[in-house]
């Protein structure tokens, strides 16, 4: 079209010139073909400005449309916003192109203009086509974040992973598949094709293992969305959170285990390894399995936890002598938030071979003991009236139970129990240590001989004062 083109401006400019001044073509200082060249390239340069304004006023009308239905009028403004820019970088390469053309040969005064054609046909086509790259890139970030929009206003179950894998697999899909479309415009010499087939197929294998984790991060966001492990009941949120973590996680790591692998069987000395190492199964079994033993106990007892639950995520804990709450399961170990926020770090495999107090395995309600020593003189039914006053009337308590008795006694005091029950650990903690301050300070202000004293008889007093 460009040829053409510039053919028809030439033969016009030169029958023209010949009329303004009577004379032949070559007269002029600069040739009508040169004339021509530049009526070309002024032409096209005026075209893409011109295709510059329409694009900015369409798009700058698509964004600010006034359309009643809300979804879709933020649908087409962001659509309109990603169109903008790689619509003027189009334009304006495309017409630079074509206006550069007739100038090859000028360019080129030895007479190789097809080579220079080439060359720059290459050039345009790669720019071209990183340029529809970049457009469908936006406009694929853009389909995500209105299927993300779309997922969160749908009231069905199945949008919330549908459709947010849809607008990630594009986002993965569209530049592999950009990269994979883009080597044949580079014409590389033959020996070259069982590169590019490799990397085409790596690029293949990555792509779908990336799209298969998305679709794994995404179930699992999607399966825990409605579990509120911070809510007063959590035990099924806590189980829940639990098992889609460590199930999540193995599927994780077998995903990237066999995109590796079938990565590196791509290649043929990698394959002849493999051979020579089935070869010698039963040897490398053996020493591989003595190797991997920890690693393999760790993840067969990472299965067991997730099915058999023994602990879950914010499960409370005394191990080790340390009380704390499960903060992270991995594959391998567990991280336990002692009280005093260190960390407790252990193998999975703790877990299943040694014992340890769980003490939100059924339930997380608790029932808390204080215990005190007084005299024998302390008026049991009186403390009872006041403890009841403290406990009924503390927000801590959870109304279920409480009792006061006398457990204990030794040949100088006796043993006071007084349980009480709470909705969690901590809250038990925080009741357990409010109860025993103020019956403490009821014994102290009421009855402060109730108080542990020894007492000495008077004969040993009498007998103490004799020898003074």
């Amino acid at each position: 079209m460009n040829n053409s083109l510039a053919t028809a401006l030439a033969a016009m400019l030169e029958s023209l010139w010949r009329w303004f001044i009577g004379a032949t073509a070559g007269a002029s200082i600069i040739g009508t073909a040169t004339w021509a060249d530049v009526l070309v390239a002024a032409t096209f340069l005026a075209l893409a400005l011109l295709g510059t304004i329409v694009t900015a006023l369409v798009v700058r009308r698509c964004a600010s449309a006034s359309i009643d239905d809300t979804r879709a009028r933020d649908s087409l403004r962001h659509v309109a916003r990603a169109l903008g820019k790689p619509l003027h970088v189009l334009i304006w390469a495309s017409g630079l192109y074509f206006a550069a053309t007739p100038f090859a040969a000028l360019a080129d005064p030895h007479g190789r203009v097809g080579s220079i054609q080439a060359l720059s046909g290459l050039i345009f086509d790669l720019a071209l086509f990183f340029i529809v790259f970049w457009l469908a890139l936006r406009l694929t970030r853009v389909l995500d974040d209105r299927l993300m929009v779309w997922a969160a206003n749908s009231a069905n179950r199945m949008d919330d992973f549908i459709l947010p894998l849809i607008g990630r697999s594009l986002r993965i899909a569209v530049p592999v598949s950009g990269v994979i479309l883009a080597l044949p415009l580079l014409h590389l010499p033959a020996r070259f094709d069982s590169v590019t087939g490799k990397i085409t197929s790596i690029l293949l294998i990555a792509s779908l293992a990336s799209i298969l984790l998305q679709a794994v991060h995404i179930g699992a966001r999607s399966i825990l969305a409605g579990q509120d492990v911070q809510a007063a009941d959590n035990l099924r949120a806590r189980k829940i959170h639990t098992q889609v973590g460590i199930i999540s996680k193995v599927i994780d790591v077998a995903i990237v285990l066999l995109a590796v692998a079938s990565i590196l069987m791509l290649f043929e000395e990698v394959r002849r390894f493999g051979a020579s190492l089935l070869a010698s199964a039963g040897i490398a079994g053996i020493i591989l399995g003595m190797a991997a033993q920890k690693t393999i106990a760790n993840l067969l007892a990472g299965f067991q936890i997730a099915l058999a639950q023994p602990i879950r995520e914010d499960d409370v804990l005394i191990v080790e002598g340390e009380w704390g709450r499960v903060e992270e399961i991995t594959l391998t170990y567990v991280v336990v938030r002692i009280w005093d926020e260190r960390r407790l770090v252990l193998p999975l495999s703790y877990f299943i071979e040694k014992p340890f107090q769980n003490w939100t395995r059924r339930s997380a309600d608790r029932l808390g003991s204080v215990y005190l020593w007084v005299d024998y003189a302390f008026p049991v039914e009186e403390g009872r009236k006041v403890l009841k006053s403290i406990i009924e009337g503390n927000p801590l308590w959870d109304g279920r139970f409480w009792n006061l008795v006398v457990s204990d006694a030794s040949e100088r005091t006796m043993q006071l129990r007084v349980l009480a029950t709470a909705k969690d650990a901590s809250t038990e903690w925080d009741l357990r240590c409010d109860i025993r301050e103020k019956f403490i300070a009821f014994i102290r202000d009421r009855h402060p001989e109730s108080l542990p004293q020894v007492r000495l008889q008077s004969s040993v007093l009498s007998r103490a004062a004799t020898l003074a």
